[in-house]
């Protein structure tokens, strides 16, 4: 069984992939990774972010409920707000 690739953080907090993992996992530069860590377990995981035509077609269905529900921009801003002073 072969070790598993190791690599180092640099002074800028950067960590370079090894070249097996990128391959295996078809990454390639400018790809998006969520980081989440729990104790010493860190975890990437790749982030598919939407196209430009995919973000403003579920912006538009958002829309349509919103007018559908009545549901205001000042309504959502006061909502945002709300959420904000509770997790101070």
């Amino acid at each position: 069984m072969a070790s598993p690739p190791i690599t180092r953080l640099s002074s800028k907090g950067q960590i370079v992939l090894p070249k097996t993992v990128r391959e295996a996992q078809n990454l390639t530069s400018g790809d998006v990774f969520t980081v989440l860590a729990d104790e010493d377990t860190i975890i990437l995981q790749k982030v598919q972010l939407p196209s430009q035509e995919e973000f403003e077609a579920v912006m538009a269905k958002g829309r349509e409920f919103a007018w559908q529900k009545g549901i205001k921009r000042e309504d959502v801003v006061r909502a945002v707000n709300e959420l904000r002073k509770e997790r101070q």
